[in-house]
């Protein structure tokens, strides 16, 4: 379904990124941002779902600043090289590269984010500072951000056995960004991913209707 395309971004270097387009007028826009795991099959195929939700779908390969085309496994290998280039990388040069990818396809009507693990921070850092509609997944960075006044709604998902989430964190959303939703699954980090250990389909799939009719109420 979806295609691969280039990006010019602020740095003058090109990036690649994932594009996914619907049947029909799209509802609206959809940058997906990755894990530290790069634009792999996981988060194309998270394109693909939101383009048959819909919506125009893109998804920027952020780490070919560094590297071209990572995709990386869910093994300790990949753990450690992905974290290895978001550290190098930094949440601010991704940040303008979805900005790149939302004006990319702004022709789609109006645009939100979707962001896992590192990127939940980033799709948190989007409907603050960008003003884009966003869903975060598991964002372990948030909580450094959650004194910024947002220009856009945000809905957090979590899970409950996430140990680098503890309960704590997950209250810092509530109590200081109360008008966002915020919902804790009976799942552990990475629960949307089907390709890794700890993925739990029954709360992959309602977190994926919570975050449809998020974005149907704020996009489309």
């Amino acid at each position: 379904m979806g295609k691969h395309v280039k990006l010019d971004t602020s740095s003058s270097k090109e990036i690649g990124a994932y594009l996914a387009t619907p049947k029909g007028k799209p509802k609206g826009g959809i940058v997906v941002i990755q894990e530290i795991f790069g634009v792999n099959a996981h988060i194309r195929s998270i394109a693909d779902r939101y383009a048959e939700a819909g919506y125009t779908a893109i998804a920027p390969a952020v780490f070919d600043h560094l590297e071209r085309d990572v995709e990386l496994g869910y093994d300790q290998a990949g753990v450690e090289k992905g974290v290895k280039l978001i550290a190098e990388l930094g949440l601010v040069r991704a940040l303008y590269d979805v900005e790149v990818a939302a004006s990319a396809i702004s022709e789609a009507g109006k645009i939100g984010t979707v962001g896992y693990c590192w990127g939940g921070t980033i799709a948190l850092m989007a409907a603050l500072r960008l003003g884009l509609p966003s869903a975060s997944y598991y964002g372990s960075r948030n909580v450094p951000f959650l004194s910024e006044e947002p220009q856009a709604p945000v809905i957090f998902h979590f899970g409950e056995k996430d140990h680098s989430i503890p309960p704590e964190m997950v209250a810092k959303h509530r109590e200081m960004m109360p008008q966002m939703e915020t919902y804790v699954y009976p799942a552990d980090h990475g629960f949307n991913c089907d390709a890794r250990g700890a993925y739990d389909p029954p709360s992959a799939k309602l977190a994926w209707d919570r975050t449809l009719a998020f974005f149907e109420k704020n996009l489309a």
